[in-house]
C-alpha cells in the first residue's frame, strides 16, 4: 500500500480514468458520426423476386443509390 496512495498512485489512476473516459468518449462520438452519414445512404433493389433468404449472392441484388 505505499504506492498506492502516493503521488505516482494516485497520478496514476487518474491518468488511467481520464484515458478510458476520453477513449469512451472519442469512440461514442465517432459510431455517432458513422451512424449519421450511413443513416441518408440509400440502396436501389434490383430484381426483388430472386433474392433468397440466404445467399451470398443477395450482395449483387444491392447497388449504392449515391
Amino acid at each position: 500500500m505505499n504506492g498506492l496512495f502516493g503521488i505516482n498512485g494516485l497520478f496514476g489512476f487518474l491518468v488511467a480514468v481520464v484515458l478510458v473516459v476520453v477513449l469512451a468518449i472519442g469512440f461514442g462520438m465517432l459510431a455517432a458520426s458513422i451512424q449519421s452519414e450511413n443513416s441518408t445512404n440509400y440502396y436501389i433493389i434490383k430484381d426483388s423476386a430472386h433474392i433468397e433468404a440466404q445467399s451470398v449472392d443477395n450482395k449483387d441484388h444491392f447497388e449504392d443509390a449515391k
